[in-house]
């Protein structure tokens, strides 16, 4: 068990980031989606919190503004709570519709950036200023790592706590926050989170996920993606199915993993080109309006 929990401890808080300059994905030059209001993108869980907010993304964001998107950041905390990144996030906003003189912004976020983004808009009653929010394998629901590691194991034994403080202290955040990130994704503290934060009626929500189809397909989540399985059944690596489904759920094919989905490898995964997944996204954001 101690071992288990080691690996899940790197694998989860690795996070994921690109830093090669692959670019065999690319958006004909002379074809632009008329998107009217600018997107930003929301990360998920990252310990690498030194890691600039762009290379989190793989050549998604090249793709992006090649097809004439004004594309933003949301320099949210990889390793923060959804009220701490929610205050970066509407602090991020004002300045960009400050700067496009635009009244709102497409939000897309992946995994608990989809959280994130879910809290602000409810929290500081921004159905004004939001035109979407587009969630990419996103744990509505909760973490079963956050179970296994909060409830039954890192509040008590000390080898697992210490480990944690370890890791904490070698990538520079805080041993506090990460326990409460934890705790935030729990299934219990998640069933609290969907009854008190509701969707606000003025911003469209959709929800985007893709699943492994074994542990073979993406080989770092060799031990989790069983460990899910057996308890949720269908999942990516990190999250699972049952959990990723909430409101307008669409499901992309092609045995992608939790990291794959953002670009991770910078490459097709089973012949799907990930950042034109994207392309279609804000296509189709266009053609509601947004």
């Amino acid at each position: 068990m101690r071992a288990l929990l080691i690996v899940i401890i790197i694998t989860l808080f690795s996070g994921c980031s690109s830093l090669n300059s692959a670019k065999d994905s690319q958006y004909p030059e002379n074809e632009k989606i008329d998107l009217r209001y600018p997107v930003i993108l929301v990360q998920g869980l990252n310990i690498h919190e030194e890691i600039k907010d762009f290379d989190n993304w793989g050549r998604i964001p090249d793709v992006l503004r090649s097809a004439g998107i004004d594309l933003y950041f949301g320099n949210t905390r990889g390793i923060g709570t959804y009220e701490t990144n929610a205050e970066i996030l509407k602090n991020k906003i004002e300045e960009i519709l400050l700067e496009t003189n635009k009244e709102k912004v497409n939000i897309i976020g992946h995994s608990k950036g989809g959280l994130d983004a879910r809290y602000l808009v409810w929290r500081y009653q921004l159905g004004d200023r939001v035109a979407s929010v587009t969630m990419i394998s996103t744990p509505h629901h909760g973490w079963e790592f956050a179970d296994l590691l909060y409830e039954k194991s890192i509040a008590n034994p000390r080898f697992e706590k210490n480990a944690l403080k370890t890791f904490s202290r070698l990538y520079g955040a805080r041993e506090e926050d990460i326990y409460e990130v934890i705790y935030q994704l729990t299934t219990k503290h998640m069933n609290a989170f969907n009854i008190l934060v509701k969707s606000d009626e003025k911003v469209f929500y959709q929800t985007y996920y893709s699943a492994m189809r074994n542990a073979f397909d993406d080989l770092k989540y060799f031990y989790t993606f069983p460990y899910v399985k057996k308890i949720s059944g269908k999942n990516d690596g990190i999250v699972s199915e049952k959990s990723a489904q909430w409101g307008n759920y669409f499901e992309i094919e092609g045995g992608i993993s939790h990291d794959e989905i953002i670009d991770a490898k910078q490459r097709k995964i089973s012949g799907v080109d990930i950042p034109m997944i994207y392309i279609n996204i804000v296509k189709e954001l266009s053609g509601k309006g947004f």
